[in-house]
C-alpha cells in the first residue's frame, strides 16, 4: 500500500434524530443521520408514514379518481 493517502480511521458517533447513539469506527469524526435501526420500520415492525412535502395529497389530486366526463 502506498503511503500517506489512506484517511485517519477514527472512533466516530454516529447520532440519529430519534436519539440514539451509536459509536463505532470510521473516517469521520460525527455523524448525524435521520433514521436508524431502532427507529427504523423494517427493524421495528411498526409501519410509520411521513408525508412532509404533501406528496400524496398532490398525487392523488393529479392522479386519483376522476369524475367521469371530465
Amino acid at each position: 500500500m502506498k503511503k500517506k493517502i489512506h484517511p485517519k480511521y477514527v472512533d466516530c458517533t454516529i447520532t440519529c434524530a430519534c436519539g440514539n447513539v451509536v459509536h463505532t469506527k470510521a473516517t469521520v469524526p460525527e455523524m448525524h443521520v435521520e433514521i436508524c435501526s431502532a427507529c427504523h420500520p423494517f427493524f421495528t415492525g411498526k409501519q410509520k408514514f411521513v408525508d412532509t412535502a404533501g406528496k400524496v395529497e398532490k398525487f392523488l389530486k393529479k392522479y386519483g379518481k376522476r369524475k367521469k366526463g371530465a
